[in-house]
Order: C-alpha cells, then structure tokens, then sequence
C-alpha cells in the first residue's frame, strides 16, 4: 500500500533527550530576511545565515559550504501595498514595505529533530534499519509551492552514505500507520541537521556563505 506522505519539507517532531510522549518543540527565535531579497522561502525549508546577517535559502539540493541555520516556519511584514501587516508562513520574495524589517521564524536549535518523507522506496525494513545514523542529502532543489506555502524537500535515499559533510543524519523513522511501506516513497525519516551554525564549530565559511545549495 503506497504511503499517504507528500513532499512537506523538515516537519519540527521532537529534541533529542525528549520523552517519546513528548512535543519537545524548541520555541522559534526571530531573524530577517533582506527587504529586496526576491527569493522565496517556503515552511519547512532549511535555511542558511548570510554575511550581510540577514538569512536566505540555501538554493540546490547539494555543495554549499555553510551550515544550516535551522528551518523556516514563516515570516510577518508589512504590505507595500495595503501598509497592513501580513502574517505567512512563506516569503513570497516580493511585496514588503521597506520601510519596515521582513521578520523570520526560524527553528534554530540544533538538537532539535525532523520528520521528512523520502524521495524513494527503502526497499524494506531491514534497509532501513540499516540507514539509522547515517547521512544524507535532500532529494531536489529546496524549492516549495506558492499554493500551500510548504517546502517540497524531500530526503534522497540515493545519497545516503557515512559522508559526514551530508546535511542530515538518519535518526530513525517516525511510527507512522498511514506511511509504513517501507517499499514504496514517503516514508517519514526521523532526522537532525548536520553541521548546524549553532554548533560549536558553525561559521560562515570565510565570511562569504554559500547560495548554492546545501
């Protein structure tokens, strides 16, 4: 039976040390995003600093240099048009007031853990189980849709590997009725960032940050 999950991104589940009963949600802390920045930024996608210490979005799925800063979960502005405030849970890219900061809802703690759907069948359970603590990459270019304002980002099974510079480590699977076909995609893999920038050893590689992906 194919599982019901679709593309939503990095999905806050718990913290690592948390109960297994327990929500364990680190609250979000505030950043902003550049008035002019035009790209879009969706909820549930990975996010990076910048030197300019706004934050923007990593771009392609692969070769950025820079730890992620933690996961977009929405933003608040002021309308250029209407000059009322406007709360979403995505960054259009467009049409904020510049004479006010656009302000970012990042989960940012790095021990702070995810569920996101698989890219790709697992093959089974015992694959699966094989893959906990390994790493991997996301699936696609971070990109999301301007419908629902949720991050398609997905886990690529291709690219799991011990390869520490991979963005994710494989936790475990969230136990999930609905999404347990472990033959078919959209299983709900339990995750945390690697190399995050609240890490003792994040940093802006040499002052300039990769946009190129994560």
């Amino acid at each position: 039976m194919a599982n019901s999950n679709g593309s939503f991104g990095l999905r806050p589940l718990n913290k690592m040390g948390g109960g297994a009963n327990s929500t364990a949600t680190s609250n979000y802390s505030l950043y902003e995003i550049a008035n002019g920045n035009t790209d879009k930024l969706f909820h549930g996608e990975p996010v990076i600093p910048l030197s300019t210490g706004y934050i923007g979005a990593p771009g392609a799925a692969a070769g950025g240099t820079v730890g992620l800063l933690g996961v977009f979960q929405g933003c608040e502005y002021v309308s250029s048009t209407t000059g009322k405030p406007i709360w979403s849970n995505y960054w259009p890219g467009s049409g904020a007031d510049s004479n006010h900061p656009v302000k970012a809802y990042i989960n940012d703690d790095p021990m702070q853990l995810y569920v996101i759907a698989t890219d790709a069948t697992w093959t089974s359970k015992a694959t699966a189980r094989a893959a906990v603590f390994a790493n991997a990459n996301f699936s696609t270019a971070i990109t999301g849709t301007d419908d629902t304002g949720v991050s398609l980002g997905r886990l690529a099974i291709s690219t799991i590997a011990t390869t520490a510079a991979l963005q994710m480590r494989i936790m475990g699977w969230a136990d999930d009725p609905e999404n347990a076909d472990f033959s078919a995609a959209g299983i709900g893999a339990i995750v945390r960032l690697n190399n995050h920038f609240n890490s003792n050893n994040g940093a802006i590689a040499a002052g300039t940050p990769s946009t190129t992906g994560v």
